[in-house]
């Protein structure tokens, strides 16, 4: 498996690319590069640590350190509050018009995934072996990465957690965009960290799925076997109404663009929906597994 290489289109054959031909991890992009410059250059000539300014902006010394490296894109509140820590120059404001969205912290094989997305119309994903990126929270995202193999270093592993927690953003940005999930129930009783930190989770994940536009739905233990065993997948549909496919295994991903391929994963999908609690029941589920903690 690999991902395709080239523009995806219906009826326009795609070459696989196997995952270690890709760079591991990309730059950031100059401007983000450029804006944390300007940031710690603001931020040492006012004779402020990183955890002095994370206090002042409100943000963790984490989000901090991730601007200044260029590794983060900083939104509204972090600018305004960053521009008036440091001086109320205007140059912090100017130079967030021209920033630009970098792609640090995903995997290769991810990526291209992740910008169909962000213009998808509508997005399905099922998972059978941990929350979904886009539900994660910050604790849960940031064991993932801990657990991960080889070892990351510490910048590698706070741009993958400021390119995990930016990528959820979308989520707030489009509320007309439907999003659906399915989650195996085992995957929300595998504990990590503390009961504080499952509690949290278990917080996150109800707070994300409860605008109208997101659809959250638990198969529990007892539902058996069904038909997306298969492993996890997931699918969007285009501004241009085209359907596709993505699955994701040991150090790779597959972008599916044929069509009789995503049908088949679009009607297993539909079939698990009505195997899977309706989303009411799945929310009371999670609302009983965190009072059980």
């Amino acid at each position: 498996m690999g991902i395709v290489e080239g523009d995806v289109a219906e009826g326009v054959e795609v070459r696989a690319v196997p995952a270690g031909e890709w760079e591991r991890e990309p730059h950031p992009s100059d401007s983000l590069r450029t804006f944390g410059a300007v940031v710690q250059a603001l931020r040492e000539h006012a004779g402020l640590s990183r955890v002095e300014l994370a206090t002042r902006v409100r943000y963790s010394k984490h989000t901090v350190e991730s601007v200044e490296l260029g590794r983060r894109m900083p939104d509204t509140p972090f600018v305004d509050r960053a521009e008036e820590a440091l001086g109320n120059t205007g140059a912090l404001r100017k130079a967030a018009r021209y920033l630009t969205r970098g792609e640090a912290g995903l995997a290769a094989w991810f990526r291209r995934w992740a910008r169909l997305e962000r213009e998808a119309v509508s997005l399905c994903t099922y998972e059978c072996r941990l929350v979904p990126g886009l539900l994660q929270s910050e604790a849960y995202a940031r064991a993932v990465f801990e657990g991960t193999i080889p070892l990351r270093t510490d910048p590698e592993l706070e741009a993958q957690l400021a390119a995990r927690m930016e990528r959820q953003a979308m989520m707030r940005e489009r509320p007309a965009v439907p999003f659906s999930f399915i989650v195996e129930e085992h995957v929300f009783r595998r504990r990590f960290g503390d009961a504080e930190a499952m509690r949290e989770l278990f917080d996150h994940v109800l707070e994300r799925s409860a605008p109208r536009n997101v659809t959250l739905q638990v198969v529990p233990l007892e539902a058996g076997l069904h038909a997306c065993l298969d492993g996890p997948l997931q699918l969007l549909e285009t501004p241009a109404g085209q359907r596709l496919g993505y699955s994701e295994g040991q150090k790779n991903g597959r972008l599916i663009s044929d069509p009789k391929e995503v049908s088949v994963l679009c009607q297993r999908y539909d079939t698990l929906r009505s195997q899977a609690l309706n989303p009411k029941e799945s929310r009371d589920l999670l609302e009983r597994l965190r009072g059980e903690l």
